[in-house]
């Protein structure tokens, strides 16, 4: 306890002395104009360097206040910026999304007028199987809104593939990609039928396979459409599937074989129309039944 009073007694004595010395070279400053000798030689090598120090640490201080002060100016400043460019991202991602659904629906309404004399309902895909492509998936009508197994679904420019299932407000659609539908055809120029079958792993190559049609003088050619035929049992006729990429006559030199570019992107299904008619009602089959 004596050695911490010892300790702070020297620390005063030190303080006091300092200070005497501080006075003391003020006023040798203050008087080193007038008094010459000694006394302006001892303020021109303590008082003076210790006051020139003492204003460049004071203007450092000072730059220091001013320098914090723009830097937080600047951080507010940039704050405000970054809320400015966060809302112009947002804006802009809204835009950007409302200009694609609108390009879609305009695909959608053409695709509308393309096939006019059928009664449809547009639908949107709510769920899709695993996978990359849209070879079975869901839309947001039912049996509410008058869908029914079997009808037709449409997309893009042309045919997606029927309704294989429904409920109150959703129904699975199976597309002509999936590997059990096969569609029968039609090339549009020449009447020739064939079978255009799904097979997922063609989708790779974004074309889908057909065959067993004739081997006939009829000219098939590469870019002919490829649409549904009269003869299907389930798709109404008319329908476009794609176009051809690729024909070829087969072994047995009585049918032609080949690959087709779908009409439709599978894999990206958003909005879709469904024919609400379905070919046994426009024939009358299921009246007969």
């Amino acid at each position: 306890m004596k050695k911490k009073n010892h300790t702070s007694h020297i620390n005063r004595y030190i303080l006091l002395g300092l200070s005497a010395f501080c006075v003391l070279m003020m006023l040798l400053s203050s008087f080193s104009d007038k008094v010459g000798g000694p006394f302006k030689a001892l303020a021109n090598v303590t008082v003076i360097p210790l006051q020139q120090g003492i204003n460049q640490i004071g203007g450092w201080m000072g730059d220091m206040k001013d320098n914090f002060s723009t830097l937080k100016q600047l951080q507010a400043e940039n704050e405000k910026l970054q809320e400015q460019v966060d809302a112009l991202t947002t804006e802009n991602n809204y835009l950007q999304e409302e200009s694609y659904e609108y390009e879609r629906l305009q695909e959608l309404y053409k695709l509308d007028q393309n096939y006019a004399d059928y009664e449809k309902t547009a639908a949107h895909v709510i769920g899709k199987d695993s996978g990359n492509w849209f070879s079975n998936f869901t839309i947001d009508k039912g049996s509410r809104d008058g869908i029914a197994v079997d009808m037709n679904v449409l997309a893009g420019s042309g045919l997606v593939g029927i309704v294989t299932e429904v409920g109150p407000t959703w129904a699975r659609v199976r597309s002509i990609i999936d590997d059990a539908n096969n569609v029968s055809g039609m090339v549009l120029s020449t009447s020739d039928t064939c079978i255009v079958s799904g097979d997922l792993s063609l989708m790779n190559t974004g074309q889908i396979s057909f065959d067993q049609m004739e081997n006939n003088d009829n000219t098939v050619s590469v870019g002919d459409q490829i649409v549904t035929s009269y003869i299907s049992d389930k798709y109404l006729q008319g329908i476009l599937i794609g176009s051809v990429s690729e024909i070829n006559v087969d072994s047995n030199n009585l049918t032609r074989s080949g690959y087709i570019t779908p009409a439709v992107d599978f894999r990206n299904i958003q909005e879709v129309l469904v024919i609400t008619t379905t070919k046994a009602e426009l024939t009358g089959e299921d009246q007969a039944e």
